[in-house]
């Protein structure tokens, strides 16, 4: 859908006066006919653009400037008022629900407030909120469409505005107002109202009172224009957790920022945080809130296998600021550490030495392993959490950035510091080079669960995860994705979801989800003329629920019988039969042949460990390479039937049904770079290989043992034949069996997703054939030879004396 369209059909009837006129600006850019348009001309050639216009165009663009600009700010006023009046109409209610349960004498005078009043109350704080989240979407919309003119002015017109309107924009900030102040607000009133004065009360601070805390956690992207209907979603359900209630509050309360550290010359953190592996870590440095944030916490994070019956694990201890280099340094002790902890007895004995000994396994780790910092993340975190209950807690992490904090290209970023100081939370971090920095486009929702086993996650979670506002990312990391970004010249094993950049993850609206007012408002629909620019593509602009269904046809089932991460569109199209390719895998480099290279794991370890081992390896790696296009071309040569060529656009591919036609997308790796695909491995696993090698032995003794009954009881040579055959398809199965086994096992244990590692169509079939063929061949030979005649009636047996021993009878 081009963006005309999508504002018209986007459009709120109280708010319709006040878009800007992205038609009438658009008409203005069209300059008048050289000549009058003819049937046989219709679209003759348009005069030059001249100054004259530039100027009509430019007053034209600060008129709705001025007009967006000031409606947004009366608007935003009018919120901070009625958020102040409902402020005082709560604190009227809860002071009588006080007065009336705290003196029976007053609440005579003074009658409790009833169930009516809690619900006039929540009424008029959900208007509010369907306010702030129209104001938001009404802010969004404008701004992308002031984004979209500037960018087809210069297109058509060269005459470029965009640096100096970029500047009347700054003047006018409509689009930088800050909706957090208000969900925090709102949040806290409609906490009150929804539990009708009587809050969850607890311990606010970040962890509580733990040191070691454990969660399932499930990862979503969020895309920018669905953030504050997010939170305002989440809010009905769940209060803001604010540490510090008696602290107003400020953008910088939100900062985090992490710093993780890593082996630059082996990575062998990121590796096994990628990998997933048994007793992966990861190692960082944390603190809350600005640079001069004196606490940092030192935290851990291990991998466990759910086949182990543990759970994944992150533990942290307190630090210092001044004290972090030189505890890291290895030149303060443990003990120097916690000490003023001992004396000051705040904590048991017991937690003081859990805490020394995770510290003492930190200190040591990136002391032996020269772990050093290699990248930062920041973000503006809103968790939404019932105080001191942490069995369900929801956090959102916007302005999510990725900052370089090495000193690998001789840049000292960080120095000898822990940390480089260059920068603090002044997100956007405009003062750094491009190489340094990575802006995450979306915003990232972390749902932590605490339930008990076969317990149902609440059902108003399960809408939300389910819903168009999210996009699941399964087990995105923050760390793995900024460090396979920022190093593309030292990272060639890349996350699953680093092809996915590239989508779009808006979806349909769902009609029946999201922040609703009780009368819906009346959408403003327009008739937008025809646009060819490629700003205005359908693969960039959000497409209409309605408008999406009718350009699918009979495919749009798809998209419409069930909603969001149910079954999300990857996942629908994924499920259809692919046309002459059923074992279509999904990315690229799930195969071993690459670019025309083989890429190998052992190789790549192999060239960090450098030496002989790696001579050795690189040797039989182009061996293997050498003989493998040996056999690729002798097989090419080998006359024999051809498969029918396919197009290429469907030869293999994924189907993606677009608003026209259908196409196909396939996720590929960057050249050189391969995409390591989650695998799941148990130890049920290793056993299922074990059970099918143990099933192909005992077929390959069967056989045997047919042939050696034939070898020792058949005296003719078809008996003789047939125990020859039987006993080299026994021998066949039996080695084939014994190196598929070593290459499986091998493949497991290497989380290599390749699918003969789970079955195997050759083997079986080869074998059926054979032994069909070496029955039938069998069956063939005794009929020619006559011996199913004999001892029938008519034929008479061989008898000793006729050329047959005695013992044959």
């Amino acid at each position: 859908m081009r963006f005309g369209e999508y504002l018209h059909s986007s459009m709120i009837k109280e708010y319709h006066p006040f878009y800007i006129a992205y038609d009438e600006l658009k008409k203005s850019l069209k300059t008048d006919y050289v000549t009058p348009p003819t049937p046989e001309n219709t679209k003759p050639a348009r005069r030059e653009w001249t100054e004259d216009d530039e100027k009509a165009f430019v007053t034209l663009l600060e008129t709705e400037l001025e007009k967006v600009f000031n409606y947004q700010k009366r608007k935003s006023e009018e919120i901070v008022e009625r958020i102040k009046e409902s402020e005082a109409e709560v604190t009227d209610v809860i002071s009588r629900l006080e007065r009336a349960t705290g003196n029976r004498r007053e609440s005579v005078s003074f009658p409790p407030p009833t169930d009516d009043d809690f619900l006039l109350l929540e009424q008029t704080l959900s208007d509010i909120i369907a306010d702030v989240h129209d104001l938001a979407k009404f802010t969004q919309l404008n701004y992308t469409g002031f984004q979209k003119i500037i960018k087809k002015h210069d297109k058509q017109t060269q005459w470029y505005l965009k640096p100096v309107f970029a500047a009347r924009l700054n003047a006018k900030p409509f689009f930088k107002d800050n909706y957090d102040a208000f969900v925090v607000k709102l949040s806290k009133l409609y906490d009150l109202v929804r539990t009708k004065g009587n809050p969850v009360k607890g311990d606010s601070s970040a962890g509580g009172t733990q040191q070691n805390f454990v969660r399932q956690t499930t990862k979503y992207w969020v895309h920018r224009d669905n953030i504050t209907e997010l939170k305002l979603v989440i809010l009905k359900h769940l209060p803001v957790l604010v540490f510090n209630a008696s602290k107003e509050f400020e953008e910088k309360d939100t900062a985090i920022s992490s710093i993780y550290y890593d082996n630059p010359d082996t990575w062998e953190l990121y590796q096994g945080r990628l990998k997933k592996t048994e007793g992966a870590e990861a190692i960082r440095l944390r603190w809350y809130g600005g640079m001069e944030s004196d606490q940092i916490f030192v935290e851990r994070k291990t991998h466990r296998e759910d086949w182990t019956g543990e759970k994944s694990v992150k533990a942290r201890f307190s630090l210092k600021e001044k004290n972090v280099n030189a505890f890291l340094d290895g030149r303060m002790t443990v003990e120097q550490v916690f000490d003023k902890m001992r004396k000051e007895g705040k904590k048991s004995l017991e937690e003081i030495n859990d805490l020394e000994q995770l510290a003492r396994e930190i200190q040591y780790r990136v002391i032996t392993r020269r772990l050093v910092p290699v990248t930062r993340t920041f973000y503006h975190r809103t968790a939404f959490q019932l105080p001191g209950d942490a069995r369900v807690r929801i956090s959102l992490d916007t302005e999510l950035t990725m900052v370089r904090e090495d000193n690998l290209d001789g840049r000292r970023r960080a120095g000898n510091n822990w940390r480089r100081m260059d920068i603090g939370v002044d997100f956007p971090f405009s003062q750094l080079p491009p190489e340094d920095i990575d802006r995450f486009p979306y915003a990232v929702l972390e749902v932590k669960l605490q339930t008990q086993a076969g317990q149902e996650p609440p059902q108003w979670i399960r809408d939300l995860t389910a819903s168009h506002l999210v996009e699941a990312v399964p087990k995105f990391s923050k760390f793995i994705h900024g460090t396979a970004t920022l190093f593309p010249t030292r990272i060639n094993l890349l996350p699953f979801w680093y092809p996915q950049m590239d989508v779009d993850i808006r979806k349909p609206v769902s009609q029946h989800y999201g922040i609703r007012r009780p009368i819906a408002s009346t959408s403003v629909s327009a008739n937008d003329e025809e646009d060819s620019d490629d700003d205005d593509s359908p693969q960039t602009e959000q497409s209409h629920e309605n408008g999406f269904a009718n350009h699918l046809g009979d495919d749009s089932r798809l998209f419409t019988e069930t909603n969001g991460n149910e079954l999300d569109i990857e996942e629908r199209i994924a499920a259809q039969p692919l046309p002459g390719d059923e074992d279509y895998p999904l990315y690229d480099s799930d195969d071993e042949y690459m670019y025309g290279s083989y890429f190998s794991d052992e190789l790549e370890e192999a060239r960090h460990i450098g030496g002989l081992y790696y001579a050795n390896q690189l040797a039989k790696h182009y061996l293997k390479v050498t003989g493998s296009l040996l056999a690729a071309g002798f097989w090419a040569v080998i006359p024999r039937p051809r498969a029918t060529e396919m197009p290429p656009p469907e030869q293999r591919g994924i189907q993606v049904l677009g608003p026209h036609q259908r196409s196909f997308k396939r996720f590929q790796a960057p050249p050189g770079k391969r995409i390591f695909v989650p695998v799941r491995v148990e130890p049920k696993v290793y056993f299922a290989a074990e059970r099918t090698f143990l099933s192909w032995l005992e077929f390959s003794i069967i056989l045997g043992g047919i042939a050696a009954t034939l070898l020792n009881f058949g005296v003719d040579t078809v008996a003789i034949a047939s125990s020859w055959a039987f006993t080299v398809l026994a021998a066949g199965a039996l080695v084939y069996s014994l190196f598929l086994y070593i290459w499986r096992v091998d493949k497991i244990r290497k989380r290599r997703d390749v699918k003969r590692v789970y079955y195997e169509k050759w083997g079986p079939t080869i074998v059926s054939v054979g032994l069909v063929v070496v029955v039938l061949v069998n069956f063939g030979m005794r009929i020619h030879a006559g011996g199913f005649m004999a001892g029938k009636p008519g034929v008479p047996l061989p008898v000793p004396g006729n050329g047959t021993r005695h013992g044959e009878l």
